[in-house]
């Protein structure tokens, strides 16, 4: 005889609308709410405290940790996982197998430390999270941005609206991106970076943060010297375009409309408007007119 699908469990605490439904297995824990549409696929599980809008979707499998907020209409692929104090916002979609607003796990003495306490994952509304992608807790995610499959944002990071984060690429910790960014795919943007409005970075971008690759500062009696790296990040400014491949070194500046061709190694900083090329890169003139933003 075969056997009878488990139902759904339901906390005797939980609130369901009578127009929401829970698939077989499904799991909803104590204070939690779902509102009128709202579906759980078949083994999902909604913990303590979650609030599920209305014609939210949360896939097969997926875990919704406790504190969670899903705004109407969100859609949550399956074997999706969203830790705990994550927000996110109406109409967005994740992909299958993401994962949202996980705690990250620091070695000893690692930079990317501040000791302040996290915040949750704040994800806004018409966003895209793609499959497999992973985003910690701390960042904010902008409305109608996407982060493409496999894409990686760390804690502390903001990406504004409308922007896309390319399949692949690194988002490091205490980064800010602007509006209307174009990150193609494979880029790495390091911790500490700024990229503002309307920057294109081309597949493969590198940006660097430490000119000591990882070698400890000591004074001059041999000891380590607290605090001796200064992590300094890239800083691109509004409307400015990196080419494919091109390295940007520690704490360089390229400015304002400015155009980094494919391949080179920026080492000093690009003026506004001025196009560079070459290993290490250098002035190859000002950007034609009609390439400027504005």
């Amino acid at each position: 005889m075969a056997r009878r699908p488990p139902r759904a469990t339901i906390h005797p605490t939980a609130v369901a609308d009578p127009e929401s439904a829970a698939g077989s297995g499904a799991m909803i824990g104590a204070d939690a709410t779902l509102a009128a549409g709202a579906i759980l696929a078949p083994y999902a599980v909604v913990d303590a405290r979650c609030a599920v809008g209305e014609r939210a979707i949360v896939g097969a499998h997926s875990i919704v940790h406790h504190d969670v907020t899903i705004g109407a209409g969100v859609q949550l692929g399956s074997h999706v996982v969203v830790h705990p104090q994550t927000v996110i916002g109406r109409g967005t979609v994740v992909g299958d197998h993401a994962v949202l607003g996980k705690p990250p796990r620091l070695r000893v003495g690692s930079a990317a430390a501040t000791g302040q306490p996290l915040t949750g994952l704040v994800v806004g509304e018409d966003a895209t999270i793609g499959a497999g992608a992973v985003v910690l807790a701390s960042a904010h995610i902008g409305d109608r941005t996407i982060v493409g499959d496999q894409g990686f944002v760390r804690e502390r990071s903001r990406i504004g609206e409308d922007s896309v984060v390319g399949r692949g690429s690194t988002i490091d910790c205490d980064v800010v991106v602007g509006d209307h960014v174009s990150i193609q795919t494979d880029v790495y943007v390091t911790a500490r970076s700024t990229v503002e409005d309307h920057v294109f970075l081309g597949p493969g971008v590198l940006t660097t943060n430490d000119d000591r690759m990882g070698r400890p500062v000591r004074d001059e009696d041999g000891q380590l010297v607290e605090g001796g790296i200064e992590l300094r990040g890239a800083i691109v400014r509004r409307g400015a375009r990196v080419g494919g491949r091109a390295v940007l070194v520690p704490g360089v500046e390229v400015g304002a409309d400015a155009f980094v061709a494919a391949g080179a190694v920026v080492t000093k900083d690009v003026a506004p408007g001025r196009r560079v090329m070459g290993v290490p890169a250098r002035d190859a003139g000002p950007v034609p007119p009609e390439d400027l933003l504005d």
